[in-house]
């Protein structure tokens, strides 16, 4: 299977790391483009403009860190930071608009009521993406 352009949505942890190191392996086969987003979810009483300080640096250091990894893989990478209210539309959104072929999301192991999760972003990409989703799974610490 060959993938072009993917998309790698990141929101700062190890399985962000992994997810990208994948990424660039696949990529590196056809010379493919990676583009890494962080969506900042912007609560409706905000305007979607409004500039979250604290937000915003942790998501320019999350996609600086993911900038390091993917020069240490020696591929090259587009990043980019948008904020919209929903993260799952933003990231199928960003999909379709690039054309991307595949959107390759890391997952941690979370717990919700006793019971493993994938939160509401997943499902929604997985219900909604234009292209085929990897999902890299961080195992159980």
């Amino acid at each position: 299977m060959e993938f072009h352009k993917i998309l790698v949505p990141v929101i700062g942890t190890e399985a962000d790391e992994e997810a990208i190191r994948l990424a660039c392996g696949l990529a590196k086969k056809n010379k493919g483009k990676i583009w890494v987003v962080y969506v900042i979810a912007v609560k409706r009483a905000l305007p979607l403009d409004a500039e979250i300080e604290s937000e915003i640096r942790k998501a320019e250091g999350t996609l600086d860190h993911i900038e390091g990894i993917a020069e240490e893989q020696d591929y090259e990478i587009d990043t980019d930071l948008l904020q919209a209210r929903e993260v799952g539309p933003a990231i199928v959104d960003e999909a379709a608009e690039r054309e991307v072929d595949l959107i390759l999301m890391g997952v941690t192991y979370e717990r919700r009521f006793g019971q493993f999760t994938l939160g509401n972003v997943v499902p929604y990409v997985l219900k909604n993406a234009p292209c085929r989703v990897i999902l890299y799974h961080q195992p159980i610490t």
